[in-house]
């Protein structure tokens, strides 16, 4: 099942989602009062940090693989076989395991023979996982005349044979058998005669059987295709060594069956995994070009990303959860990395202590090459680090005591994921002077003792024996598949009636940067007539990423009261990469000691710290950020609001312009302004002498334009500019005068009360002409009415 480590929410998304709320809004408003209108080198040389000489020591595993070389295979069933071969053998994490791979089929003649040698014992160590890919590509479907059938009696003798000839009888012995088919010997000469032949092979199978079991030799079979007899599998990986890497039902060697040979690979991984007791992911498959995304747990101390690309052609990046782009050997940062088979179609980048979370790989081809699917996988191993717990540290006879077992990396990071330690099994064992052993039930359920259930922190009580004098000791173990086993101890001391000091710590989880501070109180009372010195420190993490003051406590006789102490994270720099976007949560022990009293301890308290990168400036500051944007944009409205509405108290349109006689008598229609060009309606006075009449005309003689504080203002070419109120007239001839009609934009509710006064003069208003509407002089009329002001303007 594929995983991503680390992913949450946070309010630094809330803050982008608030801002382009902020400016989307105020952008609206805008809107509407805007008037219409492959490199070989992989960053080898970047931040690297010299790692160890040797990667961490697993157990290695002696295996064999048989493949069925029968001709009943299909040529993309032996292509599916030999990426299954190549496929557990570089992704194998330890480099002191040995394989050795072999081909079989049926000898049915005297110059025929059943099994075909193609990887002799390999040690895969870098040497040998590069050839590894190579010598399985020789395995070959039979041809009719080589033999076609399936002789497992001599599979299985050859696969002990080379497990047990000249090897270390203190590593697991180990056989898988890949086949199609089911046990067919009946047209094999040395099976006797032809009628007996099938009946020999089930006696020379069970003998085989047998001497596998005897030898201690794993039988892991798996079959494909609609063929294979399951109950045959089943009595293969039964008769063979039961004892596997753990005593667990998982890991006791079995048969499986799968549809079709393109699950082979996927399948004989997880049987892989089971019986060398690693942990297998398995990825998505996808055609190139894509990337595909796998997990690595946080204890994983050895990994292999191994690829099926289906064509050699394909290349392949790698690049961590940080999103940088790894060598395929030598040391990057804090990891070491080893690539193998990548001139072939399965390959596999073996990572020492690798970065947890979730990788990237990047899958190219060029044209031609990209119709099969890549798939990808993981096979690592770990460590379990554990840190045990007894509150009170020093109890009475009598007193009941919590026991916890805390599960953390071996850097001292909490684990979050509970699938990380699926499978885990706690023990736990408290001994101690004048009471018998007792058995302690840990568990991570919620229940009882244990504050919160799947937080891999494990936790029961126990009372301690009245007849307890003297020495305590707590004893847990961790164990799980695929993680190497760790056993913590806990010394405590039955205390005396009366304690000469006694203590009490209030921490509480804390959630801060590098370099930040948890603060809590710690309550102390000398009980004695004498000065006691306590000393306090931070165990059970890496040394230097939590610190704690005041790393010494004096006590006055009789004195008693609280005391400051404050837990400080190391800076962002020891973190590294490990300090991703979504933090790191440290899990540590806060332990007080008496060194006045023989270094009795007093406090052993869970410490928990969540680390987050320190925020950069937009988190610290997104809320300024966001009030300023609006106030900016707000702003900006309001200019665009304030100029609008200028342009508007100028812009000439509905303006009505009427000529009169030098007697005060209307001349022609009246004509209405349109918006003209840059708020001026440009306009001439056409045949002044015999019609006179208003026309649009741009770059006309006249112009017009409201006055903000009422009525119009006249522009003449070359002649300036001159004031024209509601009532009063602007003579442009000695014979016509300029004067204004009522406003078309005026409500008609609030007609203006003044009519035919100062020299206006009545008369009737009727037709249309040029400019009306559109600036074609074309207007209306009322009789009796002489213009109207402009009181009602703005």
């Amino acid at each position: 099942m594929q995983r991503a480590w680390g992913r949450r929410r946070t309010g630094r998304g809330r803050a982008r989602r608030a801002t382009v709320v902020v400016l989307g809004g105020a952008a609206v408003l805008v809107s509407l009062l805007t008037p219409a209108g492959r490199d070989t080198g992989r960053d080898t040389g970047r931040d690297q940090v010299p790692v160890a000489d040797s990667e961490p020591a697993f157990p290695s595993v002696n295996y064999a693989v048989a493949v069925d070389e029968s001709a009943s295979l299909a040529p993309e069933d032996m292509k599916a076989e030999k990426a299954a071969a190549a496929r557990v053998a570089l992704g194998d994490v330890s480099s002191s395991s040995h394989v050795t791979v072999f081909g079989f089929a049926a000898a049915e003649s005297a110059d025929q023979r059943a099994v075909d040698p193609v990887c002799p014992r390999t040690t895969l160590d870098t040497a040998g996982r590069r050839t590894i890919g190579a010598c399985v590509d020789k395995l070959r479907t039979r041809k009719e005349s080589e033999g076609t059938g399936t002789d497992f009696p001599t599979a299985i003798r050859q696969g002990v044979h080379e497990l047990t000839t000249g090897t270390d009888p203190s590593e697991p012995r180990v056989l898988f058998v890949l086949t199609d088919g089911k046990m067919d010997v009946t047209d094999s000469e040395k099976y006797g005669d032809p009628a007996h032949r099938e009946a020999e092979g089930e006696r020379q199978l069970t003998k085989e059987l047998e001497n596998a079991r005897a030898q201690n030799v794993q039988i892991w079979p798996l079959g494909f295709g609609p063929e294979p007899d399951k109950k045959q599998l089943d009595r293969m990986a039964a008769g063979g060594y039961q004892k596997g890497c753990l005593t667990q039902p998982s890991h006791t060697p079995k048969a499986y069956k799968v549809a079709d040979a393109k699950d082979v690979g996927a399948a004989l991984g997880k049987i892989f995994a089971a019986a060398h007791c690693q942990r297998y992911e398995e990825g998505p498959s996808k055609k190139p070009p894509a990337t595909l995304e796998i997990g690595i747990s946080p204890l994983a101390t050895v990994g292999s990303i191994v690829v099926d690309k289906g064509d050699p052609e394909v290349r392949i990046t790698y690049l961590d959860p940080s999103g940088h782009e790894v060598p395929t050997s030598g040391t990057y940062r804090k990891s070491r990395f080893e690539l193998a088979g990548g001139g072939g179609t399965v390959e596999a980048l073996k990572i020492v202590d690798p970065l947890p979370g979730t990788w990237r790989v990047k899958a190219e081809a060029p044209e031609g090459h990209r119709s099969l699917p890549v798939a990808v996988s993981v096979l690592w191993q770990g460590e379990l680090r554990g840190a045990i717990t007894m509150d009170p540290p020093s109890p009475r006879p009598g007193e009941k005591v919590t026991v916890t077992m805390r599960l953390q990396t071996r850097e001292g990071y909490q684990i979050k994921d509970p699938e990380d330690y699926a499978g885990l099994r706690v023990s736990s064992e408290l001994t101690g002077d004048g009471f018998a052993p007792q058995a302690l039930s840990l568990t991570d359920d919620g229940k009882g003792a244990d504050p919160d259930a799947n937080d891999g922190s494990f936790s029961g009580s126990v009372r301690i024996p009245a007849g307890a004098d003297g020495a305590l000791k707590v004893d847990g173990t961790l164990t799980a598949s695929g993680l190497r086993a760790d056993t913590r101890s806990e010394l405590g001391q039955v205390a005396p009636a009366e304690l000469p000091v006694t203590t009490a710590l209030e921490l509480p989880p804390g959630d801060t940067h590098p370099g930040g501070k948890v603060t809590g109180t710690l309550t102390v009372r000398n009980n004695s007539d004498a000065r006691h010195t306590l000393r306090l420190s931070v165990a059970d993490l890496r040394s230097g990423l939590l610190t704690i003051g005041p790393a010494e406590i004096r006590l006055e006789p009789g004195d008693s009261g609280t005391r400051k102490v404050t837990v400080t994270v190391a800076p962002a720099d020891v973190f590294g990469d490990r300090l991703g976007d979504d933090g790191l949560r440290l899990s540590g022990t806060v332990t007080a000691v008496d060194t006045t009293d023989g270094d009795r301890t007093l406090v052993r308290t869970p410490l928990s710290v969540r680390v987050t990168p320190e925020p950069g400036f937009w988190d610290k500051y997104w809320w300024a950020v966001v009030a300023a944007a609006a106030v900016l944009v707000l702003a900006a409205a309001a200019v665009l609001a304030w100029v609008r509405q200028r342009r508007t108290r100028r812009d000439p349109h509905g303006l009505v312009l009427r000529l009169v006689s030098a007697d005060g008598e209307v001349v022609g229609t009246d004509h209405v302004a349109g918006h003209g060009h840059k708020q001026w309606y440009e306009f001439a006075l056409v045949e002044p002498h015999r019609a006179p009449r208003i026309e649009r005309r741009p770059h006309g003689e006249y112009a017009v334009q409201r006055n903000p504080e009422g009525g119009a203002v006249l522009r003449r070419r070359g002649g300036g500019r001159t004031p024209l109120s509601v009532r009063g007239q602007v003579p442009l001839t000695d014979t016509v005068s300029l004067t204004l009609g009522e406003d078309t934009r005026a409500p008609r509710n609030r007609r203006p009360a003044a009519t035919a006064r100062s020299g206006a003069a009545t008369g009737p208003r009727s037709g249309t002409g040029p400019g009306s509407g559109s600036g074609t002089g074309t207007g209306t009329g009322e009789s009796g009415s002489t213009g109207g002001a402009y009181d009602s303007y703005m």
